[in-house]
């Protein structure tokens, strides 16, 4: 099938990934099907919009039809996880093993769980904790269908990301829309810690590349971020760019214990805390090393997401 009939299908089209995916193959030329629970999307105008619920594989099976690359990009709240991730990514398998699709997943680090040091693809998936070991399954189901045949499929992994259309992250609009207003901005976890962070377009752009390249079938990549550094010299950034300045407030972890005794969402993030609480530094030399990219500096990707911060909320 020539490039230009190839059908790009994103799953998870509303999301801080998804979105960026479909704009990213967008201006790249590509023919893109965004998928969404509801059949609406802020997309590029060429985008084909689909309406399917990954939850129901019938649904799923139509919006996937005639694709040549399926990009998982969908997620649900913490609480949701364990009820829902596994089938999901069963649901999205067989999707694509029926139209003949390339999949190309978009995932997080959890499977790895603490490392002392840079975190590379080889590392082990020793996370401890119920999420780390969860990604670390879904993970395995979507290599082990590639070693068994039943489909090419690649992994490209960030760290936190942000940017663009991405609300639901730590350094989303919980931070961006109170520095537009000089309000205080709450956090968690050592501040003046490494933490790498990715802009959402560098993410989405690295997993095009993965599914553009035979060399990267059959395993995982960390996507290149720009420079580590602290979260604090982060939000300097983010003064910088809207001009203003907020007050840093750090939750005490005796708080996030006594919220999440009634916050479902905060007892699911305790498990987490060990990301912010140490230096968190994703190694992305081997993506380097093979493929041709060049990650957005922090300063530039802030702006880009100041800028639409304002416009947008």
């Amino acid at each position: 099938m020539a490039e230009n009939e190839q059908i790009h299908v994103v799953l998870g089209a509303n999301g801080g990934l998804g979105n960026a995916v479909v704009r990213v193959l967008s201006r790249h030329g590509k023919k893109v099907r965004a998928v969404t629970r509801s059949g609406n999307a802020d997309v590029p105008e060429s985008t084909e919009l689909a309406k399917a619920d990954t939850t129901d594989k019938e649904s799923l099976m139509q919006a996937c039809a005639g694709a040549s690359v399926v990009y998982h990009c969908v997620n649900v709240p913490y609480p949701e996880w364990h009820a829902q991730l596994t089938g999901m990514m069963q649901n999205i398998l067989d999707a694509a093993i029926a139209c003949g699709a390339k999949l190309v997943y978009g995932d997080n680090l959890y499977m790895y769980g603490y490392i002392d040091g840079p975190i590379r693809e080889d590392a082990p998936h020793a996370a401890s904790d119920a999420k780390g070991i969860l990604r670390a399954r879904l993970a395995n189901m979507v290599l082990s269908a590639h070693r068994e045949g039943k489909l090419q499929a690649t992994i490209g992994r960030a760290p936190d990301f942000f940017g663009p259309h991405v609300f639901n992250a730590a350094m989303g609009e919980r931070v961006f829309k109170p520095a537009l207003q000089s309000k205080t901005i709450n956090l968690i976890g050592n501040i003046d810690a490494i933490h790498s962070y990715s802009f959402v377009e560098d993410f989405a752009l690295g997993l095009m590349i993965l599914a553009e390249n035979e060399r990267a079938l059959g395993e995982a990549w960390h996507i290149p971020s720009a420079e580590t550094m602290t979260t604090r010299s982060f939000l300097e950034l983010v003064f910088e760019a809207t001009g203003r300045r907020s007050t840093i407030r750090v939750a005490p972890k005796m708080l996030l214990a006594a919220m999440g005794l009634i916050n479902p969402m905060m007892r699911e993030l305790k498990e987490m805390l060990y990301q912010w609480d140490y230096d968190y530094v994703v190694d992305h030399s081997k993506f380097l090393k093979t493929f041709t990219f060049q990650p957005t500096p922090h300063a530039h990707a802030i702006r880009q997401t100041v800028e639409w911060f304002k416009n947008n909320t």
